[in-house]
């Protein structure tokens, strides 16, 4: 007797943990299901971001692309037009030396010449300064058409791809254009971020074989990452709150450690407000003080230390 009810005690107990362990197996799997899902759902945002950025790539590289082809039509005309117009100088200076010679052969069988012959040498010379005038005058409007285009073309360049700084002497001079503001920076390989103008940097590997890095940036609360990143290769982060997209720059690669600058838009585009009268009034960004050394550029705002 004491033994069958022991065998129900013990069946008993055998049954009451079998609900306990089956509903650990439904937590467990709706965990992995929750799980699961989070991760494809990043997955796919951080894929359409990188499309995002890559469309955007695609079209300033296009825009360039379209506006050098411009340029070496254009200088093919010019070039055209300056050998035609050379072309014609040379016929004019041609003719008019041959019409000089004709007039002196007149005159030494004449002995001297007469009035006839004086007015048209006269008429001769005016016309050939008129046209040397002339020349001279479109020679100097074409160069300064191809000035002005090329200029315009190095400043959409600059725009788009924006100038590289290879060194801190040469940040310091893009800092003194004025149009950008600079942050220099030094990191360290680390997993923590460290603040560098609008973005939060980590360094995750220097390779100074291949002069390459890979690097973790926050963009917009995305936890973004870029690997293989070259030697002075730009990298473009478009974000929400700048007018412009901000560009990165690493300019010297050492053991676990890499040197460069944030280039960010000096103004935010609530910082441009419109008067009444229809002109801007442009108020500079305010955002992120940084102290500097004494023995810092004033253009360089330093970042602060971790």
């Amino acid at each position: 007797m004491d033994e069958y009810q022991e065998t129900n005690q013990n069946g008993h107990k055998g049954e009451s943990l079998r609900p306990g362990v089956s509903r650990w197996m439904v937590v467990v799997m709706v965990a992995l299901v929750v799980a699961a899902g989070l991760a494809f759902g990043y997955g796919y945002r951080q894929q359409l971001l990188v499309g995002h950025l890559t469309a955007q790539e695609s079209v300033a590289n296009s825009t360039i692309n379209q506006m050098q082809g411009e340029l070496n039509t254009l200088n093919a005309k010019l070039t055209d037009m300056a050998a035609a117009q050379q072309a014609a100088k040379d016929a004019a200076a041609a003719n008019t030396a041959q019409q000089e010679k004709k007039v002196a052969a007149t005159a030494h069988s004449n002995g001297k010449r007469s009035p006839a012959v004086d007015k048209r040498y006269k008429q001769l010379q005016t016309q050939l300064e008129e046209q040397q005038k002339q020349l001279k005058d479109t020679q100097d409007q074409v160069a300064k058409n191809r000035s002005d285009l090329e200029g315009s073309l190095s400043s959409t360049r600059d725009e788009l791809n924006g100038s590289i700084a290879k060194t801190h002497e040469e940040l310091v001079a893009l800092a003194k254009r004025g149009e950008r503001s600079y942050f220099e920076f030094d990191l360290t390989k680390s997993k923590q971020f460290q603040r560098v103008g609008p973005l939060p940097l980590s360094l995750r590997k220097a390779d100074t074989k291949h002069k390459s890095y890979d690097v973790e940036l926050i963009v917009d609360d995305n936890q973004l990452s870029k690997k293989k990143v070259n030697l002075y290769e730009p990298i473009w982060i478009h974000t929400e709150n700048e007018s412009q997209p901000v560009q990165i720059v690493v300019n010297r690669i050492e053991k676990n450690q890499v040197h460069g600058y944030v280039s960010a838009p000096k103004y935010k585009p609530s910082e441009l407000a419109v008067s009444s009268t229809g002109a801007a009034v442009v108020t500079p960004v305010a955002a992120h003080p940084q102290e500097q050394p004494q023995d810092q550029d004033p253009q360089i705002p330093k970042q602060p230390e971790q």
